[in-house]
């Protein structure tokens, strides 16, 4: 759906992006993460078509990126901005005509939206009366309201309670089982592990990690399983396993933590492994997607 072939940004002294390409493809959730300041706010901004690259090229289902392309795509912004003296119903329909949606149509879907938010008795106040969870709710059905093909969301949960952080979470699954396209641009990488099908990682304006949550964690994976045995089991009844834990959990079970290097050496564990042992489960510790950002951030400094 995007592609971003090439693409460079140079203030003065200072580049924002050197030499990113990366595809956006449709129908999935794309993590577009970094630092402050590496480079992700520049690139949203030009698939928005707000500034320009300075070389290289976005193509918006192969086509090159056109002013037209714009009524496509909803992009709430990090800097959140709302007329703050205006109604919120009238500042609500105003910004749904700016997307082409009629007055009658705005009214009936932004009712149904401020329903679901629990937003509805705040129709006929006054933006600045909102407090800034309420102000964002209002931004984020604005955002989806005219049903774009790419939504664009920058820090989404800032600011909002983990109540709300829920509620939005999962409306952002709903619009992709609807099959919306997301970018998805936040520090919180636990939201990135339960929303994003694909990542890319900016830092220092270049392009330094990219691929699938499945793909990305395969590829930083670590040498250790867990095991879960049933029953109270002690440390010296584990003979020559290669244990790095080893504690009582609840139910009656026993932990252990074994630092296996590969396959091969998973196979000779279980050849370890009395046959009589109670094995409830036994699994490959994946890093998480946190552990992956900084491990990857502080070997490219």
């Amino acid at each position: 759906m995007i592609e971003v072939q090439h693409v460079s940004k140079h203030y003065r002294a200072h580049t924002a992006l050197d030499d990113v390409s990366l595809t956006i493809e449709r129908g999935r959730v794309f993590g577009l993460l970094g630092p402050n300041g590496a480079g992700k706010t520049t690139l949203i901004r030009m698939i928005n078509n707000i500034i320009k690259p300075d070389s290289g090229t976005i193509l918006f289902d192969g086509k090159p990126l056109s002013a037209s392309d714009v009524a496509r795509i909803g992009y709430l912004p990090e800097e959140r901005g709302l007329y703050r003296k205006m109604k919120v119903g009238e500042h609500a329909i105003y910004l749904a005509r700016l997307k082409g949606l009629s007055s009658s149509e705005a009214k009936r879907r932004l009712e149904s939206w401020f329903e679901k938010f629990g937003i509805m008795p705040w129709w006929d106040k006054r933006v600045e009366e909102l407090s800034k969870g309420m102000q964002q709710k209002v931004q984020f059905v604005c955002t989806v309201l005219h049903e774009p093909e790419l939504l664009i969301f920058d820090e989404p949960f800032s600011g909002f309670d983990p109540v709300n952080a829920e509620l939005l979470k999962s409306e952002i699954i709903a619009l992709r089982e609807r099959g919306s396209t997301l970018i998805f641009s936040t520090h919180n990488m636990q939201s990135v592990e339960e929303l994003c099908d694909d990542i890319a990682l900016i830092n220092q304006s270049h392009l330094v990690l990219s691929g699938s949550v499945t793909e990305v964690r395969a590829r930083y994976r670590l040498p250790y399983y867990r095991m879960t045995l049933a029953g109270e089991w002690h440390i010296d009844d584990f003979g020559a396993l290669p244990i790095e834990e080893h504690r009582m959990i609840e139910h009656n079970q026993t932990y252990l933590r074994l630092k296996i290097d590969d396959e091969r050496g998973l196979r000779d564990l279980l050849g370890l492994i009395p046959i009589d042992y109670p094995i409830v489960r036994l699994e490959h510790e994946e890093p998480t997607m946190n552990e992956i950002f900084i491990k990857t951030v502080s070997g490219h400094e």
